[in-house]
């Protein structure tokens, strides 16, 4: 297994691709396009300095030696540094292709320029959640069920957090049912704090064979829906999540990304598939008052991938993956001294 530090440096390096010389003054020629406004991803390409912007197909290829973005025309996934996410809004045509604002500072600008980030703040605890529990089960096979796996995952993650010098508090510690507005009040009562809620996916029979990988939802921005539903008149309401957008995206950013490649080592013998970081409305999400995140961390629906999430390997190494994200997140946010500083 690769040394911690090797990860920092490649994690530092592809997923927070600072550019050295900062991002330059551009003139933004703004467009407005059914009620949101939109920027030429050939200024994004100056902003961020980038040298090159071609297009082949479908895919627009925004890229320097640090960073490759690629857009997809009138689609919404988009790989910067070939992690995926889901952005809030189509790229479209308006006399050249065209990103949202929204995506601009409430998604790329927190991926790109962490240390940019003004409501970061620094933090010693990690409230850790374990999704369901109790007389709600959660998604359940063969093998176990989701409360079951959430709690072996986030007492191993309790362990990886605690010998990176952090203090934990989980919301629960047993098979207990806690509601959502409990977990959020639990949360809420702690300061210097980011919240990690714990969960494992599972679809339903039409796309039971297929569906798998993981995911990592945060907070959608006010303006945006809830993930695969469309725009309600409540989208509108700024919730207390929302104070915390940049971090709540670059925290994700970085647990999204480390739990990829831990997971899919090829010492492992594993494929586990990108689903991408997503925008939901979660309650868990919209209540926490700390940058927050929701990580699924696969399917217990598949047929092959439901095996792999009952071995301690994987649980293992999904947890080891988000302690150590989480300490890579504190370092690129808040630079290298706040990572030994002690609260």
């Amino acid at each position: 297994m690769r040394s911690p530090v090797f990860f920092r440096s490649v994690f530092l390096f592809l997923v927070f691709a600072i550019l050295p010389a900062g991002a330059a003054q551009v003139q933004w020629k703004m467009k407005e396009y059914r009620g949101n406004k939109y920027v030429p991803l050939s200024q994004v390409k100056d902003f961020y300095r980038l040298t090159s912007m071609t297009q082949s197909g479908r895919q627009i290829i925004l890229k320097n030696a640090e960073l490759t973005l690629k857009f997809q025309a009138g689609g919404q996934e988009v790989l910067m540094n070939d992690v995926k996410f889901i952005f809030s809004h189509a790229i479209v045509a308006l006399g050249g292709y065209h990103m949202s604002v929204t995506d601009l500072l409430k998604v790329m600008d927190p991926v790109l320029r962490p240390s940019k980030i003004a409501a970061v703040k620094p933090f010693d605890t990690v409230i850790v959640d374990p999704g369901h529990g109790g007389k709600d089960a959660g998604a359940v096979n063969s093998l176990g069920t989701e409360a079951g796996y959430n709690l072996k995952v986030a007492r191993l993650l309790r362990a990886r957090l605690q010998k990176r010098g952090f203090k934990v508090i989980m919301t629960r510690d047993s098979d207990v049912f806690l509601t959502l507005r409990q977990r959020v009040a639990l949360a809420n009562k702690h300061a210097n704090a980011i919240f990690i809620s714990i969960h494992f996916n599972a679809a339903g029979s039409r796309g039971r064979s297929q569906a798998r990988g993981i995911e990592t939802f945060t907070l959608s921005p006010e303006g945006v829906a809830h993930y695969g539903r469309s725009l309600k008149e409540s989208d509108f309401i700024k919730r207390p999540g929302n104070h915390q957008d940049s971090a709540n995206i670059a925290l994700a950013t970085a647990v999204h990304w480390t739990s990829l490649q831990r997971l899919n080592d090829p010492k492992l013998k594993m494929t586990v598939p990108d689903r991408g970081v997503r925008r939901a409305r979660y309650s868990v999400l919209t209540g926490v008052k700390h940058p927050a995140i929701l990580f699924e961390g696969g399917f217990l629906s598949h047929p092959k991938e439901k095996y792999l999430i009952n071995t301690s390997t994987y649980q293992k190494t999904l947890a080891n993956a988000i302690g150590d994200a989480i300490f890579f997140y504190r370092q690129a946010t808040l630079g290298k001294s706040a990572t030994a500083k002690k609260k």
